[in-house]
């Protein structure tokens, strides 16, 4: 061989030339779907306002996430062409229990009808501008052991030992885990996400690792059910002001916009006069809030949401990004004269994290 370099050389063009056939071959494996229905002018146009309205503060105005608390991309052609309609509708419909990505349906306490994230979710998949895919159902088997180590060696960097997610979307994440295929799960493997930091691994792994690696992360959704919060009543006007009768709390800002949860939370021991304002989707603050505080969505309309709510008290607000909703909120206010306001730097994970009290909300079929 080594009297024969011109062999080596034809072999290498030939496996350059296999590879890109292989991948291509993998690819053509999956039957397309004709698109879903077209929207309307008018559907179109009420999806695009829809969009910059609830979602762009953190997937960005233009589709390209990051742009607060890493929203994944919402177009990335394997994300689409796999994940249209359910994987896209059912996050946006219900959110992410445990993420920052609350549930925009109007029966989880979201601002949005169901025809209102049906039309939200095709408006995405047109401006993808890709083809469906027809993606099999049937559970991908593989060796979890093996995958638990693939992972361990190639994922944990961006989405965390555990699947917490770190800089990457919580794949460990149980309402993840019942909505999604496997073979959606596997697609996003072998194709990852373009535009973002998720690289294709078709190319890095056996054929064999991806399944292991998508069984292992299957095997984490064991033991989850479904549950279904009881909407609670939104608190009126009249009970806006915590403690009304009590004295004004003295923060020390930082940055002179953020207070801590320590902070916080003494003051509200000490029952001092406050607004809490809860910054997220109310379906999440239907799920779990700061107690006293009120539902203040950073989609809100300023004009509806200020009435009740006087100059004169001190307003803090929170979300879970842990901080780009309230801090858009509390600008928005600042705007308006509201001068009395901050915003609580760890946000309510990292409240909850730290181990002060939330008002949980009641579990459906339920009860102590």
């Amino acid at each position: 061989m080594n009297n024969k370099p011109w062999l080596i050389t034809i072999f290498m063009g030939l496996l350059l030339l296999v590879i890109p056939t292989l991948v291509i071959a993998q690819q053509s494996a999956y039957e397309t779907l004709p698109p879903p229905r077209k929207l309307t002018a008018e559907q179109s146009k009420v999806a695009a306002g829809n969009y910059q309205k609830y979602c762009a503060l953190c997937h960005g105005e233009d589709r390209q996430g990051h742009a607060n608390d890493h929203a994944p991309s919402l177009r990335s052609k394997s994300l689409f062409e796999s994940g249209v309609p359910h994987a896209i509708l059912r996050p946006m419909s219900y959110g992410r229990e445990g993420t920052a990505m609350g549930g925009y349906l109007d029966e989880v306490g979201g601002p949005m009808t169901l025809d209102e994230t049906w039309d939200l979710t095709y408006w995405l998949f047109e401006q993808s501008g890709v083809t469906r895919l027809k993606l099999s159902t049937n559970p991908v088997l593989g060796d979890i052991k093996r995958g638990e180590s693939v992972y361990l060696d190639n994922c944990t960097t961006c989405h965390g030992v555990n699947g917490e997610g770190i800089t990457a979307p919580a794949l460990g994440n149980q309402s993840a885990l019942a909505h999604n295929t496997d073979e959606f799960i596997r697609h996003a493997i072998r194709y990852g996400r373009q535009d973002t930091p998720m690289q294709a691994f078709i190319d890095k792994l056996s054929a064999s690792d991806i399944d292991n690696v998508t069984a292992f992360l299957r095997s984490k959704a064991s033991g989850w059910k479904a549950q279904k919060t009881v909407l609670k009543e939104l608190p009126t006007p009249d009970k806006y002001v915590i403690n009304p009768q009590g004295q004004d709390p003295s923060f020390s800002l930082s940055d002179n916009m953020y207070v801590s949860s320590k902070d916080l939370n003494e003051a509200l021991n000490a029952n001092k006069r406050m607004v809490l304002l809860d910054t997220r989707v109310t379906s999440v603050w239907q799920t779990a809030h700061i107690a006293g505080s009120i539902p203040f969505p950073y989609y809100a309309d300023l004009d509806e949401t200020v009435a009740g709510i006087p100059k004169d008290v001190q307003i803090v607000a929170y979300c879970s990004c842990p901080r780009a909703a309230a801090d858009h909120t509390i600008n928005k206010l600042r705007r308006r004269g509201y001068t009395r306001t901050a915003v609580l730097w760890e946000g309510i994970f990292g409240w909850m994290n730290l181990g002060y009290p939330v008002m949980r909300g009641e579990i459906a079929g339920v009860s102590d």
